[in-house]
Order: structure tokens, then C-alpha cells, then sequence
């Protein structure tokens, strides 16, 4: 896109969701998304699964015990073209923002972890799905594929997603540079979860999306849930649950190309928007010094190989008579035209 805006203003969210509770989500969604534009903002991004919500009951119970969550949880998870859906295109459009929104995606029988980038005028730009869901919620949501490792050109510049522990993978994130992100989403869902568990708490994670900014001289943007005293209330049903999770946790922050912070940061517990200015002309400076998939690689020593076709469930069989003709032996026989590539300059 050639009318790229050099400045614009991003907004993370830090608030609690209307946890398990689909028309009230889209109800506060909006009102976050009204927020952002009063604010001037052009992009607004909201924490992992904010809709219907983090599933954290997963990390306090046995499988077994959780079902009496799930049937809640998969109700009220988000169905692409839903009516849900189609009021947050509309908030986007009405408002005149981008929105990149952190769900749990519905389809049919199975969940996912997704994340969709709304355009100003409300149309879906992208549509991606975590990778790989990260320890227990392996119990709960299924797997995305190389194409969900993608972005979108807009006026405000190129905007990537990925959601988590994504942050903590290093060819995801090689990949995602290769796509020369400028504005980048990482969406967290809190940081209260096993206190004793440093890998788990905001330093850490924080650092991660600090050092994604630095790593690939772009802006990152990382909303960040917030555990409510109402989500304490329903989840935790003994001492034991009661030591392991505890309210608050939004740590939303963003950060330049350099790695440095910006804007001002909310309270743990306070919901709101960390809002900041952003100029990718900074970009340009930061990517001077070392730009892992130009100048500052070497694709002769190490190169990503990288399947980027969707993988669906079920495909057409091939006739036989053209099946050896058409369809790769293995992966070391597709070409990029066949969807896998290798990311480098």
C-alpha cells in the first residue's frame, strides 16, 4: 500500500472480559472500541481470548473437572459472521478503527485461539488461529497452521498478530519478521497465574514482547487481561485454587522499534487503554542497525523452511491417474508454489 501514514496512535486494552457472557462481551467490546476513537487512536487491540474470556479454570482442575465450564465456554465463543461478529465489524466501521481482536473461535464442534484484524471500514483482514495452544489448553482448543502466520497492509502500516507463548517461538517469529511487520499485536491474557511460576508472570512475559519490538524493529502492541474478583469468585472453590490465582494481572504495554516503552501504564487491577504515538520513520533507524531478514542475515548458513498452506481436515482425493503427477511425495519435494518457503532476504 503506497498511503501509508508515517504516524498514527495505537491503543492495548487492560480490562477484565465478560467472562462466559457473549452478548456482554460485544457490549463492552464495543464500548472499548468507542474509547479508542474518542482517544483519536487508529488501531485498538484486545488481550488473548478476550471473547468470551481466558479459560483459567483449565490450569486449577483436573480435565474431568472442568466440563462443567466447557458447555458455558463453547456457547459463548465467537462464530466468525455470527451476529456477534457483525456488531464488532460494525463498531469498527461506524468508529472508523482498526481492531485487532482476541477470541476464542468457534467452529462447529472445536474451539480455537484466534485473533481477527477489523479495517476501518469493518471487513475482516485477517483471520488467524494460534499455532500450537501451550500446555493445558491443548484441553480445550485445537491447532493453527503456517497460514495463520500472516499480516495485513494497511494505511497505518504492516500489521501482524500472534497471541502468547507464540512470543516464546523463535521460527514463528522469524517468520513473522520475513513479513516485514510494522505494527505487531501480541495479546496476553494476564499475568496472575501461579505466582511462584516466574515464567509465567508479567517480567518475563513483558521482556518477550520488549525484546519481539527490538528483535523485529517494530512496534509492538500488547493488550493484556485482568482477572476480576467475579472470575475469582466463580473459579476458585478452595485454598489450594485460591493460591494459585488471584485478580488483577493487566500488564498491557507497548513498545518502539528500539524496544523502548511507551505510553502510560495502567495498575495491575485498573482497566482501561495504555495509548501511545507511534512513527514508523523510527523503523527505519532501528532497522539501520540490524534487520534479521535483510541485511543482517545469512540465509547461506541458516534459512527458515516454512509450510505456509492451510491444512484442512479433509481434501479432495486426487484421480489416480493424476494423483503422482500433482500431489508432492514429502515436504522436501513442494516448491513455494506448493506453500512451503524459505524466509529470508
Amino acid at each position: 500500500m503506497d498511503d501509508i501514514s508515517s504516524s498514527c496512535k495505537v491503543a492495548a486494552v487492560q480490562a477484565a472480559p465478560a467472562f462466559m457472557d457473549l452478548p456482554a462481551a460485544v457490549e463492552k467490546t464495543c464500548a472499548l472500541i468507542k474509547s479508542a476513537a474518542d482517544q483519536g487512536c487508529d488501531l485498538v487491540a484486545f488481550p488473548e481470548t478476550w471473547i468470551p474470556g481466558y479459560p483459567w479454570f483449565i490450569w486449577l482442575n483436573a480435565p474431568a473437572l472442568n466440563m462443567k465450564y466447557f458447555g458455558q465456554y463453547h456457547e459463548n465463543s465467537l462464530v466468525p459472521d455470527s451476529d456477534a461478529y457483525r456488531a464488532i465489524a460494525r463498531c469498527a466501521r461506524e468508529h472508523n478503527i482498526y481492531v485487532s481482536l482476541g477470541a476464542s473461535e468457534r467452529d462447529h464442534g472445536s474451539l480455537y485461539i484466534a485473533q481477527f484484524l477489523f479495517g476501518r471500514d469493518g471487513e475482516t483482514l485477517t483471520a488467524r488461529r494460534k499455532l500450537k495452544p501451550t500446555h493445558v489448553e491443548r484441553t480445550v482448543y485445537g491447532d493453527g497452521d503456517g497460514s495463520d502466520l500472516t499480516v495485513a497492509e494497511t494505511d497505518i502500516g504492516i500489521v501482524g498478530q500472534l497471541a502468547c507463548w507464540e512470543h516464546l517461538q523463535p521460527l514463528s517469529r522469524y517468520a513473522m519478521f520475513s513479513l516485514h511487520e510494522q505494527i505487531h499485536v501480541g495479546a496476553w491474557p494476564s499475568f496472575s497465574l501461579y505466582p511462584d511460576a516466574y515464567s509465567l508472570g508479567p517480567v518475563l512475559n513483558n521482556a518477550a514482547s520488549q525484546m519481539y519490538a527490538a528483535e523485529g524493529q517494530c512496534f509492538v502492541v500488547a493488550p493484556c487481561g485482568v482477572i476480576s474478583q467475579e472470575m475469582i469468585d466463580l473459579m476458585v472453590e478452595n485454598e489450594t485454587h485460591a493460591a494459585l490465582v488471584q485478580k488483577g494481572g493487566g500488564y498491557a504495554r507497548i513498545f518502539g522499534p528500539d524496544g523502548a516503552p511507551l505510553g502510560e501504564t495502567l495498575d495491575p487491577e485498573a482497566e482501561g487503554l495504555v495509548v501511545a504515538e507511534i512513527d514508523l520513520g523510527a523503523i527505519t533507524i532501528a532497522k539501520c542497525f540490524a534487520d534479521p531478514v535483510g541485511h543482517y542475515s545469512r540465509p547461506d548458513a541458516t534459512a527458515l523452511l516454512w509450510n505456509r498452506q492451510p491444512q484442512a481436515p479433509a481434501r479432495a482425493m486426487a484421480s489416480s491417474a493424476s494423483s503422482e503427477a500433482t500431489v508432492p511425495a514429502s515436504a522436501e519435494d513442494k516448491t513455494p508454489e506448493d506453500g512451503v518457503e524459505a524466509a529470508g532476504p
